[in-house]
């Protein structure tokens, strides 16, 4: 069940669709950002909050990881936003430099259509199921009925995606073979598609006996007869659903490199499927200002911003990474 102040928080998904010019273009005060879904309700609430505060605003096109990364790569954003880590490849195209911030941690559930049916995936079953290897629920479990099993995708590139085919690859040798880790994967067999975080769940509770996975806050909002969340067998062996409990105990053990990545493909505790998402900001910018509103959104995110976190069921930056990463965007010039 939700909490009351969860029922608050859960609201749509942040879709400020803005006429983003050039970066030297931007209005004082005013930052334009595009990327991810996965923590798009966090940051509206991000966004709101640090207006009220500051009197600036930031506009946030939520379009998934993969267009975050190339509209940051075209320099039509002020900043990008990603669940997915840029290949290196993506990386020699950002020609003024990058700087990857963390901003929050959080689960992808896995979510299906079968009122009525408590639903427990093993890692080899998870595995199967998203290589096309198991066809009905019965399959599953001989206690589920013999519904054909719809899975469900994203329809565009996507970290919530990578994060959850990295879950997959490092659990199964066949998916790693077949698919492999990515945002826009070539599944191989029949699926469905929706767009984004809101469009694999609403396709999920319209298609009967389907499966799919998406961020846990969109679990939570669309959670009824016809969208449930299933538990999944982490390293441990233990059948855990997706809270903010479980998530901190998966991500708590998290290295985080020189360039600000932690590798949690297959935690050894907690809930099995969890990532990190980033915000994208340029070593070198164009405009002065622009520079200055984004060193000052980014302290305010890992500080007074992470207090926002738990509220929306993400897990917070630890405070001597966020340090680290606040010294490094401060020096951006």
């Amino acid at each position: 069940m939700l909490s009351s102040l969860q029922k608050v928080a859960t609201f749509s998904v942040v879709s400020v669709i803005v006429g983003f010019g050039g970066i030297g273009q931007a209005i004082a005060g005013t930052l334009n950002g595009a990327g991810a879904s996965f923590p798009a309700p966090l940051y509206q609430r991000y966004f709101a909050e640090y207006k009220k505060a500051t009197g600036n605003t930031v506009n946030y096109n939520s379009v998934g990881s993969g267009a975050g990364i190339r509209q940051f790569i075209g320099e039509t954003v002020d900043f990008g936003a990603t669940d997915a880590v840029p290949t290196s490849a993506q990386r020699q195209q950002m020609k003024r430099g990058v700087v990857m911030v963390p901003t929050a941690g959080g689960a992808v559930a896995v979510v299906y259509n079968l009122p009525g049916k408590k639903v427990q995936l093993s890692r080899i079953a998870l595995g199967k199921i998203f290589t096309g290897e198991l066809k009905t629920w019965n399959q599953v479990d001989s206690k589920l009925p013999n519904t054909p099993i719809r899975v469900v995708v994203r329809a565009d590139g996507s970290g919530t995606t990578d994060i959850f085919t990295s879950h997959l690859s490092a659990i199964s040798s066949t998916f790693r073979s077949k698919i492999g880790a990515s945002q826009d994967p070539n599944w191989g067999f029949q699926v469905l598609k929706g767009p984004k975080n809101d469009g694999v769940a609403a396709t999920v509770k319209q298609t009967p006996g389907a499966i799919g996975y998406v961020q846990d806050t969109f679990a939570r909002r669309n959670e009824g007869p016809n969208l449930q969340t299933a538990k999944v067998q982490n390293k441990a062996g233990q059948y855990v659903e997706p809270s903010l409990a479980e998530a901190n105990k998966a991500i708590s053990g998290a290295k985080f490199d020189a360039n600000f990545v932690a590798e949690i493909s297959d935690p050894a505790s907690g809930y099995p499927i969890v990532g990190l998402t980033w915000l994208l900001v340029y070593q070198n910018n164009k405009n002065a200002n622009v520079a200055k509103d984004v060193k000052a959104l980014v302290r305010w995110i890992l500080t007074t911003g992470q207090n926002h976190n738990t509220q929306l069921e993400y897990t917070k930056i630890p405070p001597a990474v966020a340090q680290r990463v606040i010294a490094a965007v401060n020096k951006i010039k």
